[in-house]
């Protein structure tokens, strides 16, 4: 007795943690938590039972089809042993036959006497022969015990024969016992008869070696019908199956002309001791009802399917009662926030005019409580003393179902005695009935509103001031509609109200649907986000308008207008008195270029003079040479014509050098046209190499091949190449420098930099005593120059000019070391990237260069 109380105390205090725990998570949940697991315990266990009873049936039909598997195996066991016995017990005694035959104990007359005893106590034998080392047969007895001379003939008629050079199972068979010299068991095969067979081949081994075999056929069939025990038969049907697994023989005869259901209980088990493919396959069949057929289980599915859907229809109604009681609860909980929460006081008042609920927005904003409130009734405490006659007319107003839509602006009295400005709203109360209960007012307070209102007021009157006064037109168009929205006085005194103005600044079709054939046009911007193209920038572009012969400077970006519509905004600024004054300085420029290229020429006067005085004085000499020949009758013709062409040539050359000098000092518009670089350095170096020459100073041009074109003025871009050289050999003269340094070296290669990208780089350098730093630093202001003579313009005038091509011009000394050993002027034109060649050096590269393709030519020192 103690032993069992303490075994419950025991057990007890187990439980008792467990039941704790339950406990307090049973608690902590939820009602409706709760509610859905007490509705969710009886469908659980509905489903916990209709999976007990199928577990129970499922294991009731297993257990039943192991015990019918299990008798099957063991029937096909004791077949198996019995034909094993019989067959083992056969190949002793044919063992024992082969050992007299060998010892030449019996002859063939024995042999038979002996043969037909062991096949009449042997039904499964079909005939027992001897034959000799050659296949020939010594003796043959049947399976009923007498002497056959028609059995095994070695005509090659007898499939139970072997017969040399053949592939059938005895020959295998007598090959296989020869080679082993062992009993062999060949394959099955049908016999004379169509029976299916198979022999047992007993080799005869003598003094001499392979004497023959001792032959046994056996009757698959009649194996299975003597030696499978009648008990076993009668419960399971034997099945012998060759090695390609078709029945050989079967203790159950099939129906002919019908397929034999395959049996759903299958053992097999090998035809020992034969080895020759041979499996004893025992067959049964299940005898129980299966589970799918099985009609309590049905009715204890269909019963268990009906309580589950019950159950599911109940918890489903639970589910939508609790679902719909959560709506409530969180609906009542979210209005009820959002009334504390809200700014928008609330009042309502009953049929009699008596207020019964307030909000604590509503409280806040007249600074009365909810208790001081409910219940009251006109002359509420919140009007205001000079008011009450107004407010008790709009009280009637509102009861009376007349208030405007839009609200009415009142003035309310707070409890501190001070007041402000509030808008109320007024809707009819109705219960679930449809039978209206009172009146729901909302107010909020417009005080700031107000406040805000009349400074944006005047904001915008300050705004539309300034934007009036302005001398530049303002415009704002509807991009979809195509409206006029905002127009300055500038805007409407130069195009008055129409938007085609704001188009035609713009350079868009804004503005111009409003034809008849406004429905056909299409909106480019049409789908485009908004953000897109109000984040854009301005775009600056300037529009000449002819009717008003005035140039404009026109910005415009798009934005929301103040309806939500995208729109584009247009700033005009009247920028003729500019244009006009850019048109003179590009002229004066003009005139700049054509006097530096003047000043140039007369520099080179006396250059040119002589550079000219040498074909002249040419042509002088050849003809008084001719003249004096001719007289003299001392010339032929041929020297005659040899005299004239040199002559012709000198004058070619006189021709070339004043064409050369009127091209660059003619007076011409600046004009851009593709040109060669190489094209602009030949006239450049040929008008310079004058000077040059009357200067000692010799040039090295290096111009790579393959450069793209140029979309330049040649002639202004000579200009700038004849300055640099003519002021890079003055330097040199100047300098008096000796005629190891007397040279200039002019370069143009292409290059590409992460700065002004592709472009083709000219750049002349010298051996001068180079320029003071303050010198670079204002070489290019205007008047500038540190020639006695100079009117500083030369420079100035480069610049400007490879400026207008988008170019760049630098200067720098070269050093060696601390020392000035030349000085170097380079300008670079932009050209299109993509057109040059992949093979040009990117960089500075010398003609010598692994890359390098380029022409070079030399003036030298006269």
């Amino acid at each position: 007795m103690p032993n069992a109380f303490d075994l419950k105390s025991a057990k007890r205090r187990l439980l008792l943690p467990l039941q704790r725990v339950a406990t307090g998570w049973w608690r902590r949940q939820s009602p409706a938590r709760q509610d859905r697991f007490a509705t969710l315990g009886p469908l659980v266990s509905v489903l916990l039972f209709l999976t007990a009873i199928i577990l129970a049936f499922w294991y009731l039909r297993n257990e039943e089809i192991e015990r019918e598997s299990e008798a099957v195996k063991r029937d096909t066991e004791i077949a198996q042993q019995q034909i094993r016995l019989r067959l083992i017990e056969n190949q002793e005694q044919l063992m024992r036959i082969a050992r007299e035959i060998v010892t030449r104990a019996v002859d063939t007359h024995d042999f038979s006497a002996q043969a037909k005893g062991f096949a009449r106590e042997r039904p499964e034998v079909t005939h027992v022969t001897w034959i000799n080392a050659r296949r020939e047969t010594r003796a043959s007895v049947s399976g009923a015990g007498f002497q056959d001379d028609s059995l095994m003939r070695s005509d090659g008629n007898d499939p139970s024969m072997p017969v040399a050079n053949q592939s059938n199972p005895p020959e295998s068979a007598f090959q296989n016992a020869k080679e082993r010299r062992q009993p062999v068991y060949s394959q099955v095969f049908s016999d004379y008869n169509g029976t299916p067979v198979f022999q047992v081949q007993v080799p005869l081994i003598d003094r001499s070696g392979f004497s023959g075999v001792l032959i046994a056929e056996y009757s698959v069939e009649a194996l299975l019908r003597y030696y499978v025990p009648t008990e076993v038969s009668s419960r399971h049907s034997m099945a012998v199956l060759d090695d390609g697994d078709k029945i050989v023989a079967s203790s159950v005869t099939q129906m002919p002309g019908k397929r034999s259901k395959r049996a759903s209980i299958l053992h097999e088990a090998p035809l020992a001791p034969a080895m020759n493919g041979l499996v004893l396959r025992g067959e049964g069949y299940r005898t129980s009802i299966g589970l799918i057929s099985n009609t309590l289980f049905w009715m204890v599915v269909a019963l268990s399917t009906l309580t589950v859907w019950m159950l599911l229809g109940t918890w489903r109604h639970m589910r939508r009662r609790l679902q719909i009681q959560t709506a409530l609860t969180s609906e009542t909980n979210f209005r009820r926030a959002m009334e504390n929460s809200m700014l928008t006081g609330m009042r309502a008042l009953d049929m009699e005019s008596r207020i019964s609920y307030v909000n604590p927005a509503f409280c806040a904003m007249t600074g009365f409580s909810e208790a001081e409130l409910i219940g009251r009734k006109p002359p509420f405490p919140f009007w205001p003393p000079d008011r009450l006659e107004e407010n008790a007319r709009l009280l009637q107003q509102e009861i009376h179902g007349r208030s405007p839509a839009g609200g009415v602006e009142v003035k309310m009295l707070r409890k501190d005695g001070s007041t402000f400005d509030g808008r109320m709203y007024v809707s009819p109360l109705v219960d679930t009935k449809g039978k209206q209960t009172g009146w729901m007012t909302s107010m909020t307070n417009i005080t700031e509103a107000k406040r805000v209102r009349d400074q944006l007021s005047a904001s915008h009157e300050r705004f539309t001031t300034v934007l009036e006064g302005l001398d530049a037109a303002v415009s704002v168009l509807s991009v979809q509609q195509g409206e006029l929205l905002f127009a300055n006085r500038s805007y409407r005194l130069w195009f008055g109200a129409d938007p085609a103005g704001h188009a035609l600044l713009s350079g868009s079709q804004l503005g111009r649907s409003t034809g008849p054939d406004a429905d056909e046009e299409v909106d480019d911007y049409s789908g485009l986000p908004p953000q897109h193209l109000t984040d854009a920038g301005a775009d600056p572009r300037e529009v000449f308008v002819e009717s008003l012969e005035m140039w404009f400077d026109v910005r415009t970006r798009y934005l929301q207008w103040t309806d939500g519509r995208l729109a584009q905004m247009l700033i005009a600024t009247d920028i003729t008195t500019r244009r006009r004054a850019e048109e003179q300085a590009a002229l004066q420029a003009e005139k700049a270029q054509m006097t530096s290229r003047l000043m140039t020429m007369g520099e080179m006067a006396s250059s040119v003079a002589h550079e000219l005085n040498q074909p002249l004085t040419a042509i002088t000499n050849y003809c008084n040479g001719m003249v004096s020949r001719v007289r003299n009758d001392a010339i032929q013709k041929d020297d005659l014509l040899a005299a004239l062409e040199k002559t012709a040539k000198q004058a070619q050359r006189a021709g070339q050098i004043i064409h050369r000098i009127r091209n660059f000092v003619k007076r011409s518009e600046p004009k851009r046209e593709a040109a060669q670089a190489h094209d602009i350095v030949e006239d450049a170096v040929e008008l310079a190499g004058i000077e040059l020459r009357r200067r000692n100073v010799a040039i090295h041009t290096y111009v790579a091949q393959r450069l793209p074109q140029l979309m330049v003025d040649p002639i202004l871009i000579e200009q700038v190449l004849m300055n640099l050289l003519k002021n890079a050999a003055e330097a040199i003269d100047n300098a008096g420098l000796p005629a190891s340094r007397r040279h200039i070296e002019l370069r143009v290669v292409p290059k590409h930099t992460p700065e002004l990208g592709g472009h083709i780089d000219f750049s002349v350098t010298d051996m001068g005593p180079g320029m003071p730093e303050e010198v670079i630093s204002r070489m290019y202001e205007a008047f500038f120059s540190t020639k006695s003579d100079g009117l500083g313009i030369g420079l100035g005038l480069c610049r400007s000019i490879v400026e207008s091509h988008k170019g760049r011009i630098r200067a720098e000394n070269l050093y060696n070391g601390a020392a000035i050993v030349g000085c170097r002027f380079a300008f670079s034109i932009p050209v299109d990237i993509s057109r040059l060649d992949p093979t040009l050096p990117t960089a500075a590269a010398g003609p010598s260069g692994p890359t390098a393709s380029a022409v070079v030519n030399q003036i030298p020192t006269p």
